[in-house]
């Protein structure tokens, strides 16, 4: 089996996006942490906000992307609020669409 490094499944997660923002949520920082052990994946990730009404379809989005990555065996996507999102973690390509600039 091939095994996907950290950083390259944090490249696929760049397609999935936020719907109410339209940025990918890697670009806007939500991607804590990427392990990798021999095919079972683990995602560990927050939101923009706890209430997110979104927070099923970006978690689900994030699990079918990779479920259907023939190098993956499972997936866990643990939804995080500590350390809480800021602004300050979004990329500056994410901080342009977003007018910050």
């Amino acid at each position: 089996m091939i095994h996907l490094e950290p950083a390259e499944i944090r490249e696929l997660l760049r397609e999935v996006y936020d719907p109410e923002l339209g940025v990918n949520i890697v670009d806007l920082g939500l991607v804590y942490d990427v392990r990798n052990d021999d095919g079972d994946v683990y995602v560990r990730m927050t939101l923009t906000t706890p209430g997110c009404p979104l927070h099923d379809t970006i978690t689900r989005a994030v699990e079918r992307l990779l479920e259907a990555q023939p190098e993956i065996r499972s997936v866990e996507v643990d939804l995080v609020w500590n350390p809480s999102w800021t602004p300050d973690r979004m990329s500056e390509e994410a901080k342009r669409q977003l007018g910050f600039f």
